[in-house]
């Protein structure tokens, strides 16, 4: 999680596939469905490159965290919570990454100090 971390915050997406399993997929929970609802992206390729697009701008918000029992991240402008990033690997890669950046449900955290 640490190497995909400074990898994300230094837009490094040679880094990033290093870390991510050939066959990572890419969960966001926005919440409600509509316009903001997204397919999952599958693929290391894939993966970086939508954490780069869209997440790099966010990078420098996440702290580690723990997310149910696993590694993860809070990412959290100004101590409060946009986003929980939850993380599972296996054989030492990324295998999954499950994005919440649902506003009900980040509404039920407590602001980070």
């Amino acid at each position: 999680m640490d190497a995909f971390l400074a990898a994300s915050r230094d837009g490094d997406f040679e880094a990033l596939l290093t870390v991510l399993d050939p066959d990572v997929i890419f969960r966001i929970d926005t919440g409600g469905g509509g316009p903001q609802a997204r397919e999952p992206a599958i693929g290391a390729q894939a993966v970086a490159r939508q954490v780069l697009a869209r997440g790099r701008p966010f990078a420098r918000f996440a702290r580690p965290a723990i997310v149910n029992g696993s590694a993860g991240l809070v990412v959290a402008p100004g101590g409060r919570p946009m986003a929980v990033v939850g993380f599972t690997s296996a054989r030492g890669r990324i295998v999954a990454i499950d994005l919440v950046a649902d506003r009900e449900k980040l509404k039920r955290l407590s602001p980070l100090s």
